[in-house]
């Protein structure tokens, strides 16, 4: 009887399709996240010596030199947040309500800013202001003195200029869906313009507008490349982390997980504050009766339209600033009168395995990312649980991880067996599959939520196994937002610079680190042409994301 009944209890523990997946989603997240992580925390308690030791914390809260830089990571974080909400809000309010010739123009600009690394940003910015830039030069040679543009100021206008797409997307969308009844209320009550947008038009969008501060105020504080390049003194925790690792002299892992904890700190703060905010006055519209665009007349509307034109150009900028130089010629380092193709020449030349490896990295890594987020999302989404809901809750963690953060945690815990993978190319992968997948994930589950359970039910009914079903049912029905975030994973991937400069070695460099580098070299041209190559692999990859999710520009967030 016992010899029956053990293959009995056997068939009854088998896991369904949906558990292996839980396990498997587990064991990623404890692998690639919670174990570097945790390898991240001791080591923040540990000397050079290997010795336990508060040391680190202390020199945090009493060195001057790592409190300017909390200081320094609050004030870019902030201040490019209120940038990005002024440029972002006037934006948004312009093309909602008012009549803007060329608005389809104007988003591209807008989604050209979002594509378009900072750091890139922040190279033409350079150009432009910078001690030898093209616009400083003129305006001294004019007799107009203007300071260069590094410093804390340079890093808050770059800011201002990336990160504005956030907010105005997001609240674009929120003031184009306000219920018009509400406004024309209140105006007929007898209140002011003023009091209308601040007792009806702004509680609605304060979601959105939320939303959209938040994810600027986080890319602020993770970004390492703006304050590298234009800092000049100006350290943030994100360049003080790199610097205690990659120190030729002296190099303190201790406290560069120490900062790198900081960071991830303050992240999760900002995004609990921003989710109560959010929720703690919430408004509904019923989405009838939009608001109709006003047309203006006068000195309004062109003022209105310079506003516009002046934001999604400065935004744009450095990806058009980018493309110029890309074609100026070059004799070295050195730009010469008129155009030419030398920079590109020079990348064909000896510049091919930087490309290949970039198209490479970032093609794995998205694969890695749509196989295995579609799969988690699904689970989320079809899985009421407390254990998907933890497994959600888990994945907030790499959202908000800098990629400074990421690139020392991977150090911490591959450098040694049985995981030793400094160095290869597997690291950078995988450090930027963590790092994307919740993307995926909530893509996917967004766009399951979308589909009722009941069509993967009668497959089931008919004989299909819940794999077949999840095969030839529902991955068809949500292909399209899986393809579009493959395209939107595969922009953010190509892009990766601050997680990719601490992994790298020599054969596994990518674009992004040999921009940074060229830039930082003085080599102009080809840090313009390798930035060129990206954007256009980036614009290729949101087209194809906007062909199927019909334009909606909000998808890319």
């Amino acid at each position: 009887m016992s010899a029956v009944a053990a293959p009995a209890r056997r068939n009854g523990w088998r896991p369904d399709f949906w558990t292996l997946v839980a396990v498997a989603a587990w064991a990623i997240l404890i692998v690639l996240l919670l174990i570097p992580l945790g390898l991240v925390l001791v080591s923040s308690f540990r000397d050079e010596s290997g010795q336990l030791t508060l040391a680190n914390w202390q020199r945090l809260f009493t060195s001057t030199r790592y409190l300017n830089a909390l200081i320094n990571t609050l004030i870019v974080g902030f201040g490019g947040l209120a940038g990005a909400l002024l440029l972002g809000s006037v934006m948004a309010f312009c093309m909602a309500r008012l009549r803007i010739a060329g608005g389809r123009f104007v988003s591209m600009m807008a989604i050209l800013a979002l594509v378009s690394p900072p750091f890139i940003g922040a190279y033409s910015w350079i150009v432009l202001f910078g001690s030898g830039g093209i616009i400083r030069q003129t305006l001294m040679g004019w007799g107009i003195f203007m300071p260069p543009i590094y410093g804390v100021w340079g890093i808050l206008i770059v800011f201002a200029f990336k990160f504005y797409p956030y907010v105005y997307l997001l609240t674009s969308g929120a003031l184009a869906n306000i219920n018009r009844s509400l406004e024309e209320a209140a105006e007929n009550l007898g209140l002011t313009p003023f009091q209308r947008v601040l007792k009806i038009s702004f509680p609605l969008v304060l979601p959105a507008l939320s939303a959209g501060g938040l994810l600027a105020l986080i890319h602020a504080i993770a970004d390492f490349g703006t304050p590298r390049l234009l800092g000049r003194g100006f350290n943030v925790l994100a360049t003080e982390a790199y610097t205690a690792y990659s120190a030729e002299i002296g190099s303190n892992l201790g406290m560069a997980t120490t900062l790198s904890l900081v960071l991830i700190l303050m992240s999760m703060i900002f995004v609990f504050i921003q989710r109560y905010m959010s929720r703690r006055n919430v408004y509904h519209s019923n989405l009838i009766n939009r608001p109709e665009k006003i047309q203006l007349r006068g000195f309004a509307n062109v003022a209105a339209h310079a506003a516009v034109y002046f934001i999604a150009l400065g935004g744009a900028m450095p990806a058009i600033i980018a493309a110029i130089y890309s074609i100026r010629k070059t004799n070295g380092p050195v730009f010469q009168p008129g155009f030419g193709l030398e920079s590109y020449s020079r990348i064909i030349a000896t510049l091919g395995d930087v490309v290949r490896n970039s198209l490479v990295f970032s093609g794995v890594s998205v694969l890695l990312i749509v196989v295995i987020g579609t799969l988690i999302g699904c689970l989320v989404a079809r899985r009421n649980t407390a254990q998907s809901s933890l497994l959600d809750a888990t994945l907030m963690v790499p959202y908000v991880m800098p990629g400074i953060v990421v690139g020392v945690a991977f150090i911490a815990a591959f450098n040694t067996p049985p995981l030793a993978m400094t160095g290869t190319a597997a690291i950078i992968i995988l450090s930027v599959f963590i790092r994307r997948l919740p993307y995926a994930v909530r893509s996917s589950a967004a766009a399951l939520r979308q589909v009722g359970p009941s069509m993967e039910e009668a497959a089931i009914s008919l004989g299909y196994s819940p794999v077949q079903a999840f095969l030839k049912v529902t991955i068809p029905l949500i292909l399209p937002g899986i393809v579009a975030g493959a395209m939107l994973s595969f922009v953010t991937a190509v892009n990766e610079l601050s997680s990719s400069l601490v992994l790298y070695v020599g054969g596994t460099i990518t674009m992004p680190v040999k921009i940074y580098i060229a830039i930082n070299d003085g080599d102009y041209g080809t840090a313009a042409s390798l930035s060129t190559i990206l954007l256009v692999l980036s614009g290729t990859a949101i087209y194809l994301a906007f062909r199927l999710l019909g334009r909606d520009e909000r998808a890319l967030l």
